[in-house]
């Protein structure tokens, strides 16, 4: 009698272990998102855009390149191979620093959403780790949460400019482009199973774009998902997966029941009305499966709509983070980059026809090396938050605290 008291005691105490181990991450509880110690938790947060994912409307390239590898290319035409490496070296190490975090933690956010490459995450030791081990760590010293996004998957989730992919998602159709991406995500979820700043992984950023020649890929996105909860879940059992919707992370007419216990749903949206209607379907997603939902990208719109929207979300209990952190020539975010000194000239020149059918007239209409050398050097100075400036409206629209570089 005695020793079957003690087994089952023993066995009550085994079943415990899962939650004691879980007890220092945050995670989900029904309809909302937990602190480590078990209290509602909304995220407050941005983006950390157009760092490990350049895109062409934060360099001004409008009507020139805007994926990762067309400005890639553009700036090894303007540069050369070995200066360009040297570039994207030095602009990856200074666009992002402990002083940005720590300005975002005075601001009064407590997330932030890092859009990564899969480039740069291909072994153990690449660059992508080493540059978020720092900002990871940099976001625990200061008290904010990281959620990780997987903004460029191997084939494309979109086949658009945000996925630096060729032109099609070919993600749906292509297992080998698929054990690919579940390799890359169990490597990571490897690195950082055990680190609790992590609050998640956002496993597909905005899959699959609205046009209707793509709608038949709806069906095949909630089966990637569950690909892809299946090889993290033996890894890492700690951290949600937070799965967006089709069309841009908008359709949620794509998911069935939920098929993982620690998991979070994400919308974006852009340019839209800032009444309930928009975010009904979203409302109405969460009281049918009771769990949590969350707003990963909104803003590129007017301090007013901001405001409008955030009380919007705010009022019904959604967490978000907005779109972008740090950009070019705007104040539609928190922190504005001035172009450098002759940046005029390379926009002028990114807009040309591009290609090889076109190198002579781009020779013709290149500036002078000089020019090119200095305007580059002047970006890597002007990303550096002390050369930036605060968009104090921005900040107040977010609900957030005035806040000051120096």
């Amino acid at each position: 009698m005695l020793t079957r008291r003690i087994l089952c005691v023993a066995a009550f105490l085994f079943c415990l272990l899962p939650l004691c181990a879980s007890a220092q991450f945050a995670h989900t509880q029904q309809k909302q998102i937990v602190d480590a110690n078990g209290k509602p938790f909304l995220i407050r947060g941005t983006n950390l855009g157009n760092w490990f994912m350049p895109e062409g409307y934060m360099w001004n390239f409008d009507g020139g390149p805007q994926s990762a590898g067309e400005i890639e290319a553009l700036v090894r035409e303007l540069l050369g191979p070995d200066k360009a490496t040297d570039f994207w070296h030095q602009y990856r190490e200074d666009y992002i620093t402990r002083e940005d975090i720590h300005l975002l933690h005075e601001a009064g956010l407590n997330t932030v959403r890092i859009p990564i490459h899969y480039k740069f995450f291909e072994t153990d030791n690449s660059e992508g780790f080493m540059l978020l081990n720092r900002v990871i760590q940099w976001c625990h010293e200061e008290g904010l949460y990281v959620i990780i996004d997987m903004h460029a998957a191997p084939g494309g989730q979109t086949g658009a400019n945000i996925d630096d992919s060729d032109g099609y998602p070919w993600l749906y159709d292509s297992p080998r482009e698929q054990a690919h991406l579940a390799a890359v995500w169990q490597r990571i979820a490897r690195h950082y199973k055990d680190n609790p700043t992590v609050l998640g992984y956002d496993l597909l950023n905005e899959p699959i774009p609205h046009y209707p020649s793509l709608a038949p890929l709806n069906a095949k996105l909630e089966p990637v998902y569950r690909m892809l909860t299946k090889a993290i879940r033996p890894i890492d059992s700690h951290h949600i997966l937070f799965l967006g919707g089709a069309q841009w992370d908008s359709n949620f007419s794509v998911f069935h029941q939920p098929f993982d216990n620690n998991t979070a749903y994400t919308f974006h949206k852009y340019w839209t009305k800032t009444d309930v209607s928009v975010i009904q379907q979203y409302l109405d997603f969460r009281d049918r499966y009771n769990v949590p939902i969350w707003m990963g990208e909104s803003g590129e719109n007017t301090d007013e709509w901001i405001t409008q929207f955030v009380a919007l979300l705010n009022k019904n209990d959604i967490g978000w983070t907005f779109w972008p952190y740090k950009k070019m020539s705007n104040t539609s975010a928190i922190v504005t980059i001035t172009p450098p000194e002759g940046w005029d000239k390379i926009v002028a020149f990114a807009k040309l026809p591009s290609g090889t059918g076109h190198v002579e007239e781009r020779l013709k209409a290149r500036p002078d090396q000089d020019t090119i050398n200095r305007a580059f050097a002047g970006l890597l100075e002007n990303i550096k938050l002390k050369n930036c400036h605060v968009n104090p409206g921005y900040l107040k629209a977010l609900g957030m605290k005035s806040v000051s570089v120096n």
